[in-house]
């Protein structure tokens, strides 16, 4: 007897069917939903930083580094060139001014003293002979104008005589002719010898002045050498302390050629490299501070040095009141300089975000907590720990401030816990 068998709903093939078609549709939706809608990546809170939007006192600074240096450096240079015979002193010695360091020696120089000397002593020699000479010629000249004045006067007195006698007929005008002839000649004769004892006083005078002017410039020449040979020996300039002394003994030195330096011990200055991008905000004036020994100090800068070296350039800072005690010269700090005053700003803390986004956008964290999404923001100044916040963000924003490197192109990150 046949019995009818009951047809089965749910057969393996159908089953296998359905499953089929709610993969597909799964996977259309899943396309869907991450192609059409927003890009998500899933991310680990504990692999990224959340930093909080503040608002408070914001400075822009950026952090530069400095050398402590002498106030005041002044450099030893070789005035005269010769070989190193003797060192008094050893490097780091403190020096008092005119103290001796090295002595030079140098054999045509101190022939040349030799030399000089020599020729002076010849030209005073030399000017004695011509004083003596002056003073034998001036004196038989006053022996000349001497007799002259006595001869004159006996011609006068027998002129005197004779014209008396003339007058009263005694002698005849042939002799009072002789007697004023001769009168007349002596006369003349005291004139020309006034004449030449004045031409020869001022000879005289002409041939010591140029002896004199002679002896003179020999001297100072003289003393030019005897200043070149002393200066073998080199001295302190100024009281200080002796360092990068560069001179053995018998090395030769070459006139010019750099010795050592003079540390002037009175102050401190910090010599601070900064960035070339930073050339044109920096002036005279600007103020930084560092931390030393727990406690801040306040620095000005006094000097900027234009010139860019390997893409960064110098300046001078000196301290603005206390000096931290201890300090010594070559001793490093790193210090905050300031570009403005401090101000109220919203800010938000660095991070890696910035190479990847150039401070244009930011993921923002939902109130939630659960994702983080992309939003415009303005930065604006920045000092080492904040970046101040122009647009797009308030205070009690979260934000994630850590690398984006790995997020791609993606719009939303969905945060786990």
């Amino acid at each position: 007897m046949d019995r009818v068998i009951a047809k089965k709903t749910w057969t393996s093939k159908r089953i296998l069917t359905i499953v089929g078609i709610l993969a597909v549709v799964a996977l259309i939706f899943s396309s869907w939903y991450f192609t059409s809608g927003k890009s998500r990546l899933n991310v680990d809170t504990e692999r990224i930083s959340i930093s909080e939007v503040k608002k408070g006192a914001f400075q822009e600074t950026i952090p530069v580094n400095g050398v402590v240096m002498p106030i005041t450096t002044i450099y030893l240079d070789a005035n005269e060139g010769g070989r190193v015979e003797e060192r008094y002193v050893e490097d780091g010695a403190v020096m008092k001014k005119g103290e001796p360091i090295m002595r030079l020696s140098n054999t045509d120089l101190e022939l040349g003293l030799v030399t000089q000397q020599t020729n002076v002593y010849n030209l005073l020699t030399q000017m004695q002979i011509s004083q003596n000479a002056s003073q034998q010629n001036t004196v038989s000249r006053l022996n000349q104008v001497t007799d002259v004045e006595s001869q004159l006067r006996e011609a006068k007195r027998i002129y005197e005589l004779s014209k008396k006698l003339h007058e009263e007929k005694v002698i005849g005008s042939q002799e009072f002719k002789k007697t004023e002839n001769d009168y007349n000649y002596f006369m003349q004769k005291k004139k020309l010898s006034d004449q030449i004892m004045q031409q020869d006083s001022l000879s005289t005078k002409q041939q010591l002045t140029q002896a004199r002017q002679s002896y003179e410039g020999s001297q100072v020449a003289l003393n030019v050498m005897r200043k070149k040979v002393g200066d073998l020996i080199v001295r302190a300039p100024v009281d200080g302390q002796l360092t990068s002394l560069d001179a053995e003994i018998g090395q030769s030195k070459t006139k010019g050629q750099r010795l050592g330096q003079i540390d002037v011990l009175s102050g401190f200055k910090v010599r601070v490299d900064v960035d070339e991008h930073y050339l044109s905000r920096i002036n005279p004036g600007l103020f930084g501070e560092f931390t030393f020994a727990g406690k801040d100090y306040k620095l000005i800068i006094k000097k900027v040095y234009s010139q860019v070296t390997a893409s960064r350039f110098q300046v001078d800072m000196e301290f603005v009141g206390a000096v931290p005690q201890g300090i010594r010269r070559g001793q490093t700090f790193q210090i905050r300089l300031a570009f403005s005053d401090e101000i109220e700003a919203v800010q938000v803390a660095k991070g890696g975000f910035y190479q990847q986004t150039g401070g244009n956008w930011i993921f923002k964290v939902s109130d939630d907590g659960k994702i983080a999404y992309k939003v415009d923001i303005q930065l604006g100044r920045q000092n080492p720990d904040n970046y101040e916040v122009l647009k797009g963000l308030k205070p009690g924003d979260k934000v994630i401030t850590s690398s984006y490197e790995n997020f791609g192109t993606m719009q939303e990150l969905v945060l786990k816990q």
